[in-house]
């Protein structure tokens, strides 16, 4: 009969509902009559949030990474890209073995997702300048060992600015240059600089001693002036490869004519200061990573020729994006705060050096 629906199709529903990602032909016929080549269909069928969630996920790969980059959960992340999907009236991901990847129009959607957050946060920059520095937002990408310096700076910063979010990222060096070349934070805290670029302004602001660390129950824990050529038969424990600290550590031994007989790597400061308590191995350490220990706990700083190893931390930004009066603000508050951070590290240097005087006593 006319009026009958064909065989397995639930009534008030159609063939195309069983695949949501093609859209309708009333669909389709909506977005062509608009006018505008659809751009009110687009308007009133997608959500800022479904853009944002697009960009995230083709940025890292994964739908999990980027419900948990943006605090919601994977189903959520699912249903508005499924929502997306059908307003474009096309697949925007694919498959690709474990991987997923855009699709043609996931890759033009998401271009146009770059550039439409790109003018908003502009926007946003722009707005809280006639605000001035009574309200805002402060986005903060750090290196993984930075972790240990920028939340001092932020906090000192967040006391005379009291009214300034602040969002801190922190992660290793490729993501870190990833987010700095998608513009996703106003200023970066990076290690020593490898390369130059002409889109890339780095500023130095804080001191950051590379340290050779060992047990207190070390056997070169209470000796002073050690030679170099001393280490070459300890068990080192280097940062992953990659890391700022790894390169300066074999390119000082490099710089004797040595290399350190390598134990294992790991990838976080604080699993290397277990390992060393361990009794691993030795390490090379950011003193700032030390400052808590340096009260008297179970680890040492050795006293070796051509250490510390005297390096800096870095602001970096894109010169592609105007700074903010908040990041610039930041940005200048972080470079005066200098002699505070030097105090800390130097009540941590003698801290140790006092331990030391006590374990040269205890072995003479």
């Amino acid at each position: 009969m006319a009026g009958r629906k064909p065989k397995g199709v639930p009534a008030g529903s159609s063939r195309h509902s069983a695949m949501p990602q093609t859209p309708t032909r009333d669909a389709a016929e909506t977005r062509t009559s608009t006018g505008s080549n659809g751009s009110d269909y687009l308007i009133r069928h997608t959500t800022l949030r479904q853009l944002q969630l697009l960009e995230a996920i083709v940025r890292l790969g994964s739908f999990t990474r980027a419900a948990e980059e943006l605090f919601l959960t994977q189903p959520t992340v699912s249903m508005q890209i499924k929502k997306l999907s059908e307003a474009i009236g096309s697949p925007l991901f694919r498959q690709v073995g474990r991987a997923i990847e855009p699709t043609d129009a996931g890759r033009e959607v998401h271009a146009a997702c770059r550039d439409i957050l790109s003018t908003l946060s502009n926007l946003e920059i722009k707005l809280a300048d006639l605000k001035g520095l009574k309200r805002g937002r402060l986005r903060l990408g750090v290196l993984t060992t930075a972790k240990y310096v920028a939340p001092e700076i932020l906090g000192a910063f967040c006391q005379v600015y009291p009214g300034i979010d602040v969002s801190l990222k922190v992660t290793n060096r490729e993501n870190i240059l990833e987010r700095l070349m998608g513009h996703d934070d106003d200023l970066y805290v990076m290690g020593q600089p490898r390369e130059t670029n002409d889109q890339i302004q780095t500023i130095p602001f804080a001191p950051n001693p590379l340290v050779m660390v060992a047990s207190v129950e070390h056997p070169l824990a209470g000796r002073c002036a050690i030679p170099l050529s001393a280490l070459a038969d300890e068990n080192f424990i280097l940062r992953e490869p990659g890391s700022g600290i790894r390169d300066a550590v074999l390119a000082q031994f490099a710089s004797g004519g040595l290399v350190p007989r390598v134990r294992m790597q790991l990838g976080s400061n604080e699993a290397i200061k277990r390992a060393i308590v361990g009794g691993l191995g030795i390490a090379v350490l950011s003193l700032h990573s030390l400052t808590l220990e340096s009260g008297g706990g179970r680890l040492a700083l050795l006293d070796v020729e051509g250490f510390p190893i005297m390096r800096r931390w870095h602001l970096v930004y894109s010169r592609a994006r105007e700074l903010s009066l908040i990041a610039r603000t930041f940005l200048d508050f972080a470079i005066d705060y200098e002699p505070e951070i030097r105090a800390r590290l130097a009540e941590a240097e003698d801290n140790f050096a006092r331990l030391r005087e006590r374990l040269v006593a205890q072995s003479s």
